[in-house]
């Protein structure tokens, strides 16, 4: 038994891949995970990948929230009628919500502590994951996508950067509620009236009950792609180096100056690239033209701790999010624009949007303050090496192989020969 291999015994593991999306452990900020528990109950367990108890208390809270009048009774505290929200407050269906409320809160901030021990301890037992899933309906495989694109598609419709990045549960979730949300606001007309300046109208057609679920909803669906892309790419990478060190580091690979005899028959062709698909295209090419797996030596590079860098791309993930509190403040402002905005000259519509950019601004200055990841000396956004690749050949291979590498984006290509030599 003590010699079963790693994917046997391993009792834990931070991803699973199957026909409807890639659930993955990895290390969460509690707090974060807390307040989109406070901003919507379910949705703290959404982002922990927690489906049926997200949806559940996210089902409850649309149900008992409008119940209670919960989200009249604020609109009415924050423009000042606080007669008018202790009269439209349900107190039977309120003193129901608090409870179950609290509890949502604190245990997605459990959970969260939880699963973070988890990661720690699975990611230590390094087991294997299954990178590609095939399947009757769908094809879902780990690939690497761009954190911006993610962010966009969210933005412009909430539910898109999900089906992005093939998280179909919560896209599917995501679309459903958010459809239904702005079609209950009459959000698209009032939008409609807002853009020719129609404002009297805008108020009047827009629901408020409803426009107030809008924001939380949509601030979530841009974080949660945003984030969960960052996190793909980065368990892309890790599942790409564990392949390349199980099948190309051969321990009998004739290393260069290894015997000086030896050394002069041979030549060596060394290549740097990201960790990408192409990467594994160049290898299995350059295989294909003859060269035996065992001269091939694969070596992905561990990045020595460097200065943050201000976004996260698809070449580059440092897994710290500068976009946690803007997202947050986000919705608050935008919550805030859109409920003052039915008292102040430019409608709900154009005072939401001025809370959602204030927000997102402000919590993304504060952000990169406190945190100090942009700094003077930081590293550009280009693309960096994270894999060396070493081929043995011969004289007659040379070209074709240099050719092959550089036909599949290598970062830079360099030709080691000791023929010059006496």
């Amino acid at each position: 038994m003590i010699n079963q291999n790693n994917k046997n015994t391993s009792r834990r593991k931070i991803a699973h891949l199957s026909t409807v999306g890639t659930t993955q452990i990895h290390l969460r900020n509690p707090r974060i995970i807390a307040w989109w528990s406070a901003a919507f109950p379910g949705m703290g367990h959404l982002l922990l990948s927690k489906y049926l108890r997200g949806f559940l208390l996210f089902v409850w809270e649309v149900i008992i929230n409008m119940q209670a009048n919960i989200n009249m009774a604020i609109y009415y505290s924050f423009i000042g009628e606080f007669h008018q929200a202790k009269e439209v407050l349900n107190k039977e269906w309120m003193l129901l919500y608090i409870p179950i409320y609290i509890f949502a809160i604190w245990d997605s901030y459990r959970t969260t502590v939880d699963m973070n021990n988890v990661y720690k301890l699975a990611s230590r037992e390094d087991a294997e994951i299954k990178a590609f899933n095939i399947g009757a309906m769908e094809i879902n495989y780990l690939d690497k996508r761009s954190p911006a694109n993610a962010f966009v598609w969210s933005a412009l419709m909430p539910g898109i950067g999900q089906l992005y990045i093939h998280r179909i549960i919560t896209a599917t979730f995501v679309l459903i509620w958010w459809i239904m949300v702005i079609y209950l606001a009459n959000l698209l007309p009032a939008i409609h009236y807002s853009l020719l300046g129609q404002i009297a109208e805008a108020k009047e057609v827009l629901d408020i009950h409803w426009m107030m679920n809008s924001p939380s909803i949509y601030g979530f669906a841009v974080y949660d792609a945003y984030v969960n892309t960052v996190e793909n790419n980065r368990l892309y990478n890790w599942e790409q180096s564990k392949f390349l060190k199980r099948q190309y580091q051969f321990e009998g690979f004739n290393m260069p100056l290894k015997d000086v005899k030896y050394r002069r028959d041979n030549m060596y062709i060394i290549a740097t690239f990201e960790h990408n698909n192409y990467l594994e295209l160049a290898i299995t090419a350059v295989e294909m033209k003859g060269v035996l797996k065992e001269r091939i030596l694969a070596v992905p590079l561990d990045k020595r701790g460097e200065s943050r860098r201000l976004f996260d791309t698809l070449h580059y993930s440092d897994g710290l999010s500068l976009l946690d509190l803007g997202a947050a403040l986000g919705t608050i402002f935008m919550l805030l624009g859109s409920i003052y905005g039915f008292i102040l000259r430019w409608g709900p519509i154009w005072w939401g949007l001025i809370g959602l950019f204030t927000g997102f601004f402000l919590g993304f200055i504060i952000k990169l303050v406190t945190t100090k990841k942009y700094e003077k000396n930081r590293s550009n956004l280009q693309k960096t090496s994270e894999v060396v690749l070493m081929i043995e050949c011969q004289q007659e291979e040379l070209e074709k192989i240099k050719n092959t590498l550089w036909e599949n984006h290598a970062l830079g290509v360099a030709q080691l020969d000791f023929h010059h030599t006496a």
